[in-house]
């Protein structure tokens, strides 16, 4: 690939900022230059669910100007992203056509854990310690304008990540008029926090030790920006931590500005995200807190560059969302044995049969996760598993899968035991897009025929070859075991796949001996 421009654009709930990078095999990915204005989206949104006229005919000029700059650089490619600031808009769709037809941008609405997953990538990306230090137990958290992010990670998985709706905006136009006092507010966010953070530490964390605080917030970044500069680390000791918020917390923000130096727009916020920031040291007992300089423009670059084979990633992404799909499936209590054998099953018939279903790599990915949770339904009722395991995929938030993707997945859990609806019957309940359904029903079929090859839970069939013979699927079974019910089941569950794929599955065995 030549070297091309890029450009990331984010819309979140307290600045818009663009940033261009140069993308180049040899040299990867360097930022050229970043441009941000502040625009306090965060406060209309949350409290009344619309912007008022003049935020958003700001928020157009901004951008306006940003193509400007866009244009004059020449840019390759770009994308324009917006978080929760318009993601929870009434108008969120009124407003995201109005902000593309003024300025001729696309703009995507991330979804909540889109959103997170970019950031983790920013900061993964910011180290090539990264994979050392999450061999321990790591907390990376995002201090967001609504709610707070919590992903933990544990010998190089992640164990979970759950969304806290404490955040920066909402809490201070919430609470601080009510607060008599600084002092006054700094107790009612530590109440509400530590409220917070027992009921995520008793459900989630448990006795797990977490070592490093990783926490991403554009007020915390400025306010120590120059301790960072000074030590050349972003990496901040609780003590040197407790001694500026202990300057800062009791201050308003006129006073903030004239005591800290930092702008009126970051002081507004600087108290409660400083005192959340504490909540979590305290909970985790941790020792510092690294606030990496990054922000979602970073991880947008990134998937660009990874796409366009510029860069190599330095994590396995995809291992992070099948390692979330598995935690929730435990949590479930999801037979293990029964979900490793037809995960893979589902996988060496999708690789098998790429010529005929035509799907990639991503919807291979949702076929694993797929089958990592079919069984979850189980859990709340044995008679009504189908819409049961639906409820809960559709409840539970799976990092890095947007809305459309996590009902797919929902969506193929669910016709791997319920009747399968098509296209008319689903869309009067759903908003799936023709091209989602025929995803829906290609993954469907395919994971339907695996959980038939361990129809009695035994584990019986482990190994299969798979072939196309005169229309038909004929699968091959390197087994010596009686597979009189699996044939029985695939038998009965044939037609999808044959009405799908036009063909017509076989079950053969080859005996080992």
């Amino acid at each position: 690939m030549a070297v091309k421009l890029f450009a990331s654009i984010l819309i979140g709930s307290t600045e818009t900022e663009m940033k261009l990078f140069q993308l180049s095999p040899r040299r990867g990915m360097a930022q050229l230059s970043c441009q941000s204005r502040r625009i306090d989206l965060g406060s209309d949104a949350y409290a009344r669910g619309t912007l008022s006229t003049q935020k958003v005919e700001f928020l157009v000029r901004t951008l306006k100007a940003f193509k400007k700059t866009m244009d004059g650089y020449h840019v390759d490619s770009y994308r324009m992203v917006a978080t929760s600031a318009i993601r929870e808009l009434k108008t969120a769709l009124i407003t995201k056509d109005y902000i593309e037809k003024q300025t001729g941008l696309k703009l995507t609405i991330l979804s909540n854990s889109e959103q997170r997953f970019l950031d983790y990538k920013s900061i993964a990306l910011d180290t090539d310690s990264f994979e050392e230090i999450i061999q321990t137990g790591t907390a990376i958290v995002d201090i967001g304008g609504n709610s707070l992010q919590i992903s933990v990670f544990d010998h190089d998985k992640l164990i979970t990540t759950q969304n806290i709706k404490v955040g920066k905006v909402s809490t201070r136009e919430q609470f601080y008029p009510l607060a008599q006092s600084n002092a006054h507010y700094e107790r009612l966010v530590m109440e509400l926090m530590q409220h917070e953070l027992d009921g995520f530490g008793k459900l989630y964390q448990k006795d797990r030790q977490i070592t490093t605080l990783i926490a991403t917030n554009r007020e915390l970044q400025e306010i120590f920006r120059p301790v960072a500069e000074k030590q050349k680390s972003s990496v901040i000791s609780r003590e040197t931590f407790m001694e500026l918020y202990q300057k800062v917390v009791g201050l308003n923000a006129d006073e903030i500005v004239a005591r800290i130096g930092v702008s009126m727009e970051t002081a507004i916020y600087a108290t409660t995200s400083l005192v959340i920031c504490r909540a979590l040291l305290d909970r985790f007992d941790s020792k510092s807190v690294w606030l990496p300089y990054v922000s979602i423009g970073d991880g947008l670059a990134y998937d660009f560059a990874a796409e366009n084979g510029v860069l190599k990633a330095p994590h396995s992404f995809d291992e992070d969302i099948i390692a979330a799909s598995r935690s929730i499936a435990k949590r479930y209590k999801s037979n293990s044995d029964h979900i490793r054998v037809v995960e893979s099953l589902s996988l060496k018939l999708f690789d098998q049969t790429r010529r005929v279903h035509g799907l990639g790599k991503r919807e291979r990915l949702l076929l694993q996760i797929s089958a990592i949770l079919h069984n979850c339904g189980k859990y709340i009722s044995l008679t009504d598993v189908s819409d049961c395991a639906y409820n809960i995929i559709m409840a539970t938030e799976i990092i890095g899968l947007s809305h459309a993707e996590r009902q797919i997945v929902a969506n193929v859990v669910k016709f791997n035991t319920a009747p399968f609806e098509y296209y008319d019957e689903l869309v009067q309940d759903s908003s799936v897009s023709v091209e989602e359904y025929l995803v829906i029903a290609k993954l469907t079929a395919i994971l339907r025929t695996a959980n038939s090859l361990d129809r009695s839970h035994r584990q019986r069939i482990q190994d299969i070859k798979v072939s196309i013979r005169n229309g038909s699927l004929v699968i091959t079974a390197l087994t010596d075991e009686d597979l009189t019910l699996e044939q029985g089941t695939l038998a009965m569950e044939d037609s999808l796949f044959e009405e799908v794929f036009n063909l017509r599955t076989v079950l053969r065995q080859k005996r080992r001996v």
